[in-house]
């Protein structure tokens, strides 16, 4: 049998394991310079923890798993109606947000509210796979929980327009509030379809106007209201534009008012903490189509790949409610890492990331040989390197120099200590420098304060 893997997954190289942990690493500097700190859950959740959360069509996206024992062995033979939890009680987490929600309730007297936490963890999907879209991807969330202030989301849009600015990827972070979006619905007279339209809204980019509408009559929106919402989500104008005619049409809305409020506030903060930042944007086509979200949203695209959002989220006001805590409002957002890999490799961003060089070599120095005591030679010299902190490895078998070099070109080792009679009676060792070929004779004292300084 020829050995795959499922669809939608990947096999990760070495190269490619320290291209995303550089991606973790800066994101976690920024998480933790304001005050974020890490958590971990399960992989696994009851399924009843995650289902209702996400929508229909996100429900549809739960990987289920099955009970363990001959489950539908026992169901054939009972030869009756069935519900999904006599065949599933658990699923892989959809996401990263409704777990911690159920960390919080349960953890709830031993955390500090307001409580700020990042996790950096796999979940899955089982949709369609596409360019872009995985069925198991890592997310990178940071959430804070207790607070009802808006200065958290001017934090979260701080938080994203730095980890962008230093993975240097050029973004545009879109911004919108669902009570603008409770709002609208009301107003054009579907206030009980509002799931509905902001389903159908938030898949505007994919399917384009037209298609919004058509996916909305087949929902059940009437003809009325869709002419209403048309000339709303074809609309361009600046920020200013864009706040001015939302005041107008939702002036009968007291929610739609407040979102449009809230939205103000955080653009004014935006406006006067982060000058010289126009990447910010106002777009109440913005949807998220999470349920669980109730006011501000965010996404950010890429400005120079086609691709999806690579990061999103929002404001949730009772979360925990659905858990036994009510009334805890949170705001969070969650980094694709996956597809900030992708964008950065296509715009080839690795190769001019200086930082990324220390992550991308494993093994600093490699000894090599010329034969059996030059080999054994080795080892307490690299157990001295190492106790410095200084990667290292020794060629372990007897063959040709030329092999040897080979070995560390492929690896991209970026020094090779040669061991011959002349260095183990010196005491002097040869060392090259693989990228510019240049070589000297140091002591080893010396080698290690220059390995350690690069």
């Amino acid at each position: 049998m020829k050995p795959s893997i499922p669809k939608g997954t990947r096999d990760f190289s070495s190269l490619e394991i320290a291209k995303r942990n550089f991606i973790f690493s800066t994101i976690k500097k920024v998480f933790e310079k304001y005050g974020y700190q890490p958590i971990e859950t399960p992989a696994i959740e009851n399924l009843e923890t995650l289902t209702g959360k996400y929508g229909d069509e996100g429900d549809k996206l739960i990987f289920k798993i099955l009970n363990s024992g001959n489950v539908l062995e026992r169901l054939k033979i009972q030869n009756s109606d069935f519900q999904i939890k006599d065949i599933s009680e658990k699923a892989l987490r959809y996401d990263l947000t409704v777990p911690f929600a159920r960390y919080v309730v349960q953890h709830q007297n031993e955390i500090t509210f307001p409580f700020k936490r990042y996790q950096i963890q796999p979940v899955w999907r089982a949709d369609r796979p596409q360019k872009g879209r995985y069925r198991e991807f890592y997310q990178c969330d940071a959430d804070v929980i207790g607070s009802n202030s808006l200065l958290n989301e001017v934090e979260l849009v701080q938080i994203m327009n730095e980890v962008y600015g230093l993975l240097g990827i050029s973004v545009l972070i879109k911004i919108n509030n669902r009570k603008i979006l409770h709002g609208i619905a009301e107003i054009i007279g579907e206030k009980e379809k509002v799931i509905d339209i902001t389903t159908g809204i938030d898949k505007l980019d994919k399917i384009g106007v037209d298609g919004v509408c058509k996916e909305l009559k087949d929902k059940g929106i009437s003809d009325e209201a869709i002419q209403k919402l048309r000339p709303l989500i074809s609309f361009q104008g600046n920020e200013s534009e864009k706040l001015s005619m939302l005041k107008q049409l939702l002036v009968d809305s007291a929610l739609g008012k407040r979102g449009i409020e809230e939205l103000e506030t955080v653009f004014n903060f935006i406006n006067s903490n982060m000058p010289g930042s126009n990447n910010c944007q106002i777009d109440f086509t913005l949807a998220r189509g999470l349920n669980y979200y109730t006011g501000c949203i965010f996404e950010v695209k890429a400005n120079e790949v086609q691709i999806g959002s690579i990061c999103g989220g929002g404001r949730y006001d009772d979360l925990t409610g659905i858990f036994g805590l009510p009334d805890v409002s949170g705001v969070g957002i969650s980094f694709g890492i996956d597809r900030i890999y992708d964008v950065m490799d296509e715009l080839k961003i690795f190769d001019k990331q200086e930082g990324f060089k220390y992550f991308s070599c494993f093994t600093k120095v490699l000894f090599v040989h010329f034969g059996e005591a030059e080999r054994n030679f080795c080892v307490s010299l690299a157990s001295t390197f190492r106790a410095q902190n200084i990667s290292t490895e020794i060629y372990p078998d007897l063959v040709k120099i030329k092999k040897q070099f080979d070995y560390a070109n492929k690896k991209q080792i970026p020094f090779v200590i040669i061991i011959g009679t002349e260095e183990m009676q010196s005491g002097k060792l040869s060392i090259k420098n693989m990228q510019t070929g240049e070589q000297e004779k140091l002591s080893p004292e010396e080698i290690i304060m220059k390995l350690s300084k690069v």
